[in-house]
């Protein structure tokens, strides 16, 4: 099996219309590229452009021998109809063969996050007495302070901060702008690196000068610091502290709204900090906070 010249031409223009028109983040763009992908590789020398919703049942049909989980399946689903939705507004096909397709239901499961002492001994597990250890530090306090994910972090420059005013602007998903707010001790890590650390971290590099789209995170090297860096860091630290979780970037991010529901938090205003589009996203902490509040009755109530 192999691509076609007109499926190789249809699939980069789909691409580009994924990165450009729709604004995905490179990451999903590049899962939707794989799955359109491979449906292409499955039609052989079908042309996209003559297939009816029975073939693309048939491919459904065939890609379930592989046993994905429901989330996957969907986003094959949701890349293959993207696709069509695409050729059809370009009017290269003349019906949709996907409209009627359903599918699977994503299982609903509870963000995982950490509790305010776990996030504690997580910080202080954390050795601050060479320049890129108080890098890192800085790093997780801003990811608790803020809820960014890591790769807004990883992609702040200068031109990104007003700490006078206690903000950040951060690109989400999508390039969607947004502020986030930081606390005094966040902002204070973070001057601190700036300030003293920063210039130390690339010892013998060379640093360009600081303008609006310098990054503030730097590696060893002088360049951006990449998000697998603090992925590899925080799973040092979880290791050298023997924290009983398996801890992710991302429940910082969860953390940080659980704790802010749990607080009496707005609902609206954490969809904002989050940079959430729409509000339904935001509810499953919610749901988190009442599971704690049922878990701590259960333990502290003599006839739980």
């Amino acid at each position: 099996m192999s691509l076609n010249k007109e499926s190789k031409t249809y699939l980069e223009d789909y691409k580009t219309y994924l990165l450009v028109e729709k604004n995905f983040s490179k990451h999903t763009a590049k899962a939707y590229y794989s799955d359109v992908m491979s449906y292409l590789l499955w039609l052989d020398d079908t042309s996209c452009l003559t297939v009816n919703f029975a073939k693309v049942r048939d491919y459904l049909y065939f890609i379930q021998k592989f046993n994905y989980k429901k989330t996957t399946l969907a986003r094959k689903i949701a890349s293959i109809r993207t696709f069509y939705k695409y050729l059809y507004r370009e009017r290269l096909v003349d019906t949709n063969p996907t409209t009627n397709l359903s599918a699977p239901k994503r299982p609903k499961s509870l963000p995982k996050f950490l509790t305010t002492e776990e996030v504690e001994k997580i910080m202080n597990g954390i050795k601050i007495d060479t320049p890129a250890g108080y890098r890192n530090r800085t790093i997780l306090e801003l990811l608790w302070a803020t809820g960014m994910r890591i790769s807004e972090l990883s992609g702040l420059n200068f031109g990104d901060l007003n700490l006078e005013n206690n903000e950040i602007t951060v690109f989400g998903k999508g390039a969607k702008e947004r502020i986030v707010l930081i606390s005094d001790k966040a902002k204070e890590y973070l001057e601190s690196y700036i300030n003293t650390a920063r210039p130390l971290v690339a010892k013998g590099f060379p640093l360009e000068p600081i303008t609006d789209s310098t990054p503030v995170f730097i590696n060893n090297t002088g360049y951006r610091l990449q998000n697998k860096t603090v992925r590899n860091v925080i799973n040092s630290v979880v290791e050298n502290i023997e924290l009983p979780k398996h801890v992710t970037p991302h429940m910082f991010r969860h953390s940080f709204a659980t704790h802010l529901i749990e607080n009496g938090a707005d609902l609206r205003v954490v969809q904002e900090l989050l940079g959430h589009a729409s509000i339904s996203n935001t509810q499953i902490y919610t749901h988190v906070s009442t599971k704690h509040l049922q878990d701590v009755f259960e333990q502290a109530h003599p006839r739980a």
